[in-house]
């Protein structure tokens, strides 16, 4: 007996090669659709699956597959003799090879506007089930699923007369990897048509975006993967036109300073070290918020990550050529910029066109743990004015509310225990990463590279203690922003009014970790 193989495919790539192979090696072919149609076109002799099932294809197509003569075909074990008696007292013959992929669901739902019915049109019911039927049974049915496999299954066919068992295993693999993924896209479609948040459980559809050279140190192995439909303005999204492959460490890096840039929509540059802001300025032209961030902490913005709101043109691509910077991100380069900036062989060149997207609150942010996943909304605010509440006796000025959410944002993406001190739309000093506040502060403080004089000082959580109020004040600081909430809030209060200080709480936590 003929072995055969079915073969139904909404992507067609090598499909009729592969079948005139098959061919050559003495398969029967069984098809369905437009995948019958393609074969028969290129002259090649095709069974229609309404042969093998006795009954007509119906409901527009939706029934085509789901048959015993087919199931059975795929599923009999041909070590079974009870398995085999059975399907010649039904007059079914077995399906050696099962070439199927799926509806094209994620083409479809990539179109925004496209509606609910025509979606669900595109969710393949037969070619699942053939696939998982085909893989259960992978010791006796070779399964593809994924173009890229046709030559080595060939290969292997022609050599020996069928593929190994581990491609059999290795194929069988790739059909529930396949399918998973396919029904995780569907179910997360459907998740959001239908407003659930949480649900009891979830599975998480990521696709290879690169493999990395190592992760966070060389003796770790790691990979890149993205989400089917990255968030727009995301790093996923971003074209790289210059430099060597971006690593673990420039990916996470690179994150933090997009993240932070998002909170601006005056022309501002975010210098970032190890996904912590190192100097972060707005002003009129890019070329001037470049130099007020590199003024604010030149020493960190070496080998750091530049992110920019705007083009980088010639004046700002010339001042980032005069040190060495890892990657500079941007919604487009002049072509000025590109030609100074390309001279540098290792700098990264990123074209994010729209970097300026906010976060998409339908998005999940999430963090791994040993044996767990940490899930919870992107944390979207800033400062909420209706709970902006003063709490001093002295009140901020214009100036100084103005420089408050400058400097708030950029605390909110400091890795806690945060603090941002802040004057004309410029960060002067930032402290991050310490195990109590205080030490934040006074690291900040002492590492300014400016007067501290006349600024602002933001804080991600609350003091719980007045001992930062105290070096505000030592420091020449006229005004601090902070959550509040802590049971010595009133001490902190005192303080200030003692030296004149503004202070506002602000009833938002920003911690980082």
């Amino acid at each position: 007996m003929k072995k055969r193989a079915l073969i139904s495919v909404s992507d067609k790539t090598g499909i009729v090669d592969l079948a005139k192979e098959l061919v050559n090696l003495g398969y029967e072919i069984i098809s369905t659709g437009g995948t019958m149609k393609a074969l028969e076109d290129a002259g090649l002799d095709v069974i229609g699956i309404s042969d093998i099932t006795g009954f007509p294809e119906c409901l527009d197509g939706r029934v085509k597959t789901l048959h015993p003569n087919v199931h059975a075909g795929l599923l009999a074990m041909r070590s079974n003799p009870e398995h085999m008696k059975q399907l010649e007292e039904l007059n079914i013959n077995t399906i050696d090879m099962v070439v199927v992929n799926l509806y094209p669901f994620k083409q479809t739902i990539a179109n925004k506007n496209v509606d609910l019915q025509t979606a669900i049109e595109n969710i393949d019911i037969g070619g699942p089930t053939m696939l998982r039927a085909a893989a259960k049974n992978y010791q006796d049915v070779v399964v593809l699923v994924d173009p890229k496999d046709y030559e080595k299954a060939l290969a292997e066919i022609k050599e020996n007369g069928d593929c190994s068992l581990d491609t059999k295993l290795y194929l069988m693999y790739k059909v529930y990897q396949h399918t998973a993924v396919y029904d995780s896209m569907i179910s997360t479609y459907l998740r959001k048509k239908v407003n659930i948040e949480f649900p009891d459980e979830i599975a998480f559809c990521y696709e290879k975006a690169q493999d990395l050279r190592y992760g966070e140190n060389p003796n770790q192995k790691a990979v890149f993967y993205k989400e089917v439909f990255p968030m727009e303005g995301s790093l996923p999204l971003a074209k790289q036109i210059h430099g060597k492959e971006l690593s673990y460490n420039n990916i996470n890096d690179a994150n933090g300073a997009i993240s932070l840039l998002k909170e601006f929509t005056e022309p501002t540059i975010v210098a970032s070290k190890h996904s912590n802001p190192c100097g972060v300025a707005s002003a009129s032209t890019i070329s001037e918020a470049y130099r007020k961030a590199y003024e604010a902490d030149p020493v960190s913005i070496f080998g750091g990550i530049i992110a920019s709101n705007r083009e980088i043109d010639k004046d700002t691509a010339e001042q980032i050529s005069k040190i060495f910077i890892e990657i500079v991100v941007a919604p487009s380069f002049s072509d000025e910029a590109i030609e100074i900036l390309e001279r540098k062989k290792n700098i990264r060149l990123l074209v994010l066109e729209d970097i300026v997207k906010p976060v998409n609150q339908t998005e999940f942010d999430m963090k791994k743990v040993l044996g767990g996943l940490l899930v919870q909304e992107y944390d979207t605010t800033l400062i909420d004015k209706d709970k902006w509440q003063v709490v001093t006796k002295a009140e901020p000025t214009e100036k100084e509310i103005e420089d408050m959410y400058f400097a708030m944002a950029v605390v909110k993406h400091a890795k806690s225990n945060a603090i941002a001190i802040a004057k004309d739309s410029t960060s002067l000093a930032i402290g991050v990463g310490q195990t109590n506040r205080i030490w934040s502060t006074q690291e900040a403080i002492e590492h300014s590279n400016f007067s501290t004089e006349g600024s602002v000082l933001a804080s991600d959580a609350f003091f719980p203690f007045n001992d930062c109020v105290e070096e505000a004040h030592k420091a020449g600081i006229t005004a601090i922003i902070q959550p509040g909430g802590s049971i010595r809030d009133q001490e902190s209060i005192d303080l200030c009014d003692k030296y004149g200080i503004a202070m506002v709480f602000t009833g938002d936590r920003h911690f980082k970790h």
